[in-house]
């Protein structure tokens, strides 16, 4: 196959030339050192590393703009191995190119504490752009990526000076095209004509039960298509046709690109070769051995690494650190040339908060109650004009979510010059491509969809607590307050749900003043994600000179009403503090005293001081009841063995939220009650029965 013409280059530009032995050779050891490492770890994927590495190897060798010796270098390459289980074929590249990836960490694959986990992890490998292995969620990410990088041009970049200028390379396989996320963020980015993410997909047809047509047989560049994406088939194992194809992709800038690499799953391997069981199991060792004497590598050493092998890979590595070098003299050039663009580039990298940032915060007044996801609307109406890095947007819930900031205007095909992301009805795309935005740096990403929805949204969520990434989620309609939509919009199990992500804040503010906070805490926080779970109905803004002020939800749960010698505590969160203020007047006039606690983020809470929680919540103080309108799992450690907690375990109802509120028991007369029986030694249960109804309206 003809290459369009390009002359050879040395070691100071681009690429490093090798003869076409050479590369094939190369992917060989690629091949080889994944059969070793999961042979000797006796678990792993070895199947994708040995289809993919001719692919891989164009790509890194001929293609890939990075420098092993800065992996953050920001006008990088990105790529993203969306086929996560192929680990072996990352490894094997980053150890070879020169990253701080030893062979001994190749031996300790899959191993305690070792650099190459089973699927790759973001911060614990030098040299991995994005936490995968769930299939789809790489892919997903990688089109945030593709989305913060020409959004970022469009913003720094002048006339002959493009110091934002690079590509997302994704390598994908049948799996991660079967996932639905895949369908949502690829038809996405199809829609937003992304022209540098360019996919390689291993089309080796075989998954883990056998060949791909037992369950997937459609047409998938005819898929790819309809999406608006440019598409070419190639035979993966010709490396020049590979070579041609990304050539050509490269080519296209109006379109992302996916080029369909017919490859065999455990190339070389005489009897696994195109069977399932290459696919997530080691070959044996005695196949091992026949594999590599088919692919000419030693067949009785392990992790052979021929030493030309190394000294040319070492040196497409040392082309990066070049090129960086290039970059930094071109971005000294911008930066006398427009200096005050060049500081707002690094702010947007360094990703911290501009000293001015709050100086706008809205205030509220006490005599309208406001709904806590207008309040949310209002901060970032006040915050987004001073944080210009902030990008965002709604799943289709925009007017509802309150998440498009006055004057603002959308990213369009033809246009992204605006900072909010229409992202349609994919919630699950929104949250891996919200996980891409924050790993490519340079950007704040937050996004906006129903509480309920936060389901078809989970293993984003997860991924981004486990990534430690601030991304923001904006989750309004957050109870049967919500109203007469019903069960099937109200929300139930899932504040619960989301508690038990560890490393995510779940911040649900009681009113609009411990909204302004959640939006600072969200906003400061650079290690986690955070979730502001907030009303769609209206409620009463907190008098904060009869009550203590609003600053101490940056604690996570602070005293708001407070009597001397309390005999009971009362825990709630969000629009059931009030319901606790209420019955701390029920209780007083029946002559009990009783401390209302706010406590509109449990996990930062637990996270302070031993001294402050226990001023907060007295262990000798043992009578408790906690109200929110959710699921009564996960309060334990508050309310503890003599505690009560009201609640709702069962689904909600179509009615006013008023009506759903006095009939399902989240009433101050019913949490009073509980309180009284709590300290009459009474079993602490919600006055609402456990046991689910299942009707959709209460008797």
């Amino acid at each position: 196959m003809s290459l369009p013409a390009r002359p050879f280059v040395e070691e100071t530009s681009g690429t490093v030339t090798a003869p076409d032995s050479l590369l094939r050779r190369t992917a060989h050891v690629v091949r080889g050192l994944a059969m070793d490492a999961v042979q000797k770890a006796n678990s792993g994927h070895p199947g994708m590393p040995m289809g993919m590495a001719d692919a891989a190897v164009v790509l890194w060798t001929k293609f890939l703009k990075h420098n092993p010796r800065d992996p953050a270098w920001p006008d990088r390459d990105r790529f993203v191995l969306s086929a996560g289980h192929g680990s072996m074929l990352l490894y094997a590249l980053l150890f070879l190119t020169g990253y701080d990836v030893t062979l001994d960490d190749l031996r300790a694959f899959r191993q305690w504490e070792s650099k190459t986990p089973g699927h790759p992890e973001y911060g614990l490998t030098p040299g991995v752009e994005t936490t995968t292995g769930p299939l789809g969620q790489g892919i997903a990410n990688a089109v945030g990526m593709a989305i913060a990088e020409r959004w970022l041009a469009e913003r720094f970049n002048r006339p002959g000076f493009s110091i934002v200028d690079h590509y997302t390379y994704v390598i994908a396989s049948d799996g991660d095209l079967m996932e639905g996320i895949s369908h949502e963020a690829c038809s996405l980015a199809g829609h937003l004509g992304l022209g540098k993410l360019i996919v390689l997909y291993d089309d080796n047809r075989i998954s883990i039960d056998g060949p791909t047509d037992l369950t997937f047989t459609e047409d998938v560049l005819r898929r790819f298509e309809a999406y608006g994406w440019h598409v070419q088939r190639v035979d993966g194992h010709d490396m020049a046709a590979v070579e041609a194809a990304l050539w050509a992709a490269r080519a296209e800038t109006k379109r992302p690109s996916l080029i369909a690499c017919r490859t065999h799953i455990g190339f070389g391997s005489p009897n696994r070769q195109d069977t399932a069981k290459a696919h997530g199991e080691p070959l044996g060792a005695d196949e091992v051995r026949r594999a590599k004497e088919r692919l000419g590598l030693p067949p009785d050493e392990e992790f052979h690494v021929p030493d030309d092998v190394r000294d040319f890979m070492r040196l497409c590595g040392r082309v990066g650190a070049r090129r960086q070098a290039e970059w930094e003299e071109l971005f000294a050039r911008y930066e006398r040339a427009y200096p005050d663009l060049a500081a707002a580039f690094r702010d947007f990298l360094w990703g911290g908060l501009p000293p001015d940032w709050d100086r706008d915060l809205p205030t509220f007044p006490t005599d309208k109650p406001v709904a806590t996801r207008s309040a949310s609307g209002a901060v970032l109406n006040a915050v987004a004009p001073r944080i210009p890095n902030l990008l965002g947007g709604s799943a289709d819930l925009t007017a509802s979510n309150h998440t498009l900031p006055k004057g603002e205007k959308p990213l369009t095909r033809e246009d992204f010059s605006g900072r909010y992301i229409h992202f349609g009805v994919r919630e699950h795309a929104m949250g891996a491509i919200l996980n891409g935005l924050a790993l490519h740096g340079g950007v704040r990403p937050y996004g906006g969809t129903f509480l309920v929805f936060s389901d078809y949204m989970r293993p984003s969520i997860r991924l981004a607590a486990m990534m430690g990434l601030p991304v923001i989620y904006i989750f309004t309609h957050d109870s049967i307050g919500l109203g007469e939509d019903g069960p099937t919009h109200q929300p139930i199990e899932h504040l619960t749900s989301l508690r038990a992500i560890p490393n995510l804040w779940v911040f649900r503010p009681a009113d609009a003043a411990e909204t302004v906070v959640g939006w600072r805490v969200a906003l400061e926080r650079r290690d986690g994600p955070t979730a502001l779970v907030l009303t769609r109905q209206a409620v009463p803004v907190i008098d904060r000179s009869r009550y203590a002020s609003a600053e101490g939800a940056l604690r996570g749960a602070y005293v708001l009403s407070d009597v001397p010698e309390p005999q009971v505590l009362l825990i709630a969160t969000g629009s059931e503090v009030v319901i606790a203020l209420e019955a701390q007047k029920i209780l007083a006039e029946r002559g009990i005293p009783a401390r209302v606690v706010s406590m509109p983020c449990r996990e930062l809470f637990r996270r302070q001081p031993a001294e402050y929680r226990e001023a907060v919540l007295p262990s000798t103080l043992r009578a408790r009841v906690v109200v929110e309108a959710g699921a009564t799992l996960g309060w334990g450690h508050e309310v503890g063995l003599d505690g009560a907690v009201v609640g709702l375990d069962r689904f909600g109802a179509s009615a006013p939220y008023e009506v759903l509120y006095r009939k399902l028991g989240l009433t101050p007369e019913a949490v009073a009650e509980a309180a009284v029986r709590v300290l009459e030694g009474g079993i602490g249960l919600s006055p609402v029965p456990a046991r689910t109804r299942w009707k959709s309206t209460p008797k």
